[in-house]
């Protein structure tokens, strides 16, 4: 079961990514239109749509390393609240 929900996760990251790409080069496609045949219209779009997938990459990266980071504190904190729990098992006993 892990090796399917694990395929399943590549290719979910495996379709984001070429989404990304793909907006990404519609950007690029755009403003190269744009400058070749002189209209401000497509050059906006094509900056605009750079901007938006270049922020969009960069608060992804943010949000997975943060998301890795609690998957490193979780395993920490479960071993304090295991000690806890047997503190507290110990004064109820007395």
């Amino acid at each position: 079961m892990d090796k399917y929900k694990q395929r399943q996760e590549v290719s979910l990251v495996g379709r984001i990514l070429s989404m990304e790409a793909l907006l990404f080069l519609m950007g690029v496609a755009s403003l190269f239109y744009g400058i070749v045949k002189g209209e401000l219209f497509n050059v906006l779009w094509g900056a605009i749509i750079i901007g938006v997938v270049l922020l969009l990459m960069k608060l992804r990266r943010k949000d997975l390393n943060r998301h890795r980071e609690d998957i490193v504190a979780v395993p920490r904190a479960g071993r304090g609240g295991a000690k806890r729990k047997e503190t507290g098992d110990e004064r109820g006993k007395h």
